[in-house]
């Protein structure tokens, strides 16, 4: 797959995510890329084990990249919210 197959759809999956569910956080481009990559890898692997194939790390579609970059952003948002006094 080429770079730019991974970097467009990240960004796009990472930008809804992050649109859905906002934490107060700043990204920025490239950490919006990053969350949509392993929001993929997140979204992939539970679909892998709801389907019952095991624990079997792969890349989702583009719906189960922005839920996995949302859950993604609900546990960040919820270990901030844990460490603030």
């Amino acid at each position: 797959m080429s770079w730019l197959g991974l970097i467009i759809p990240g960004l796009l999956a990472g930008a809804l995510a992050r649109l859905f569910v906002p934490t107060g956080r700043r990204f920025g481009c490239l950490g919006t890329i990053a969350l949509g990559i392993v929001g993929s890898l997140i979204g992939g692997t539970l679909a892998s084990l709801l389907a019952g194939d095991g624990l079997d790390v792969s890349t989702a579609g583009f719906i189960g990249s922005v839920v996995g970059a949302m859950l993604l952003l609900l546990v960040l948002r919820r270990n901030d919210n844990r460490a603030a006094p």
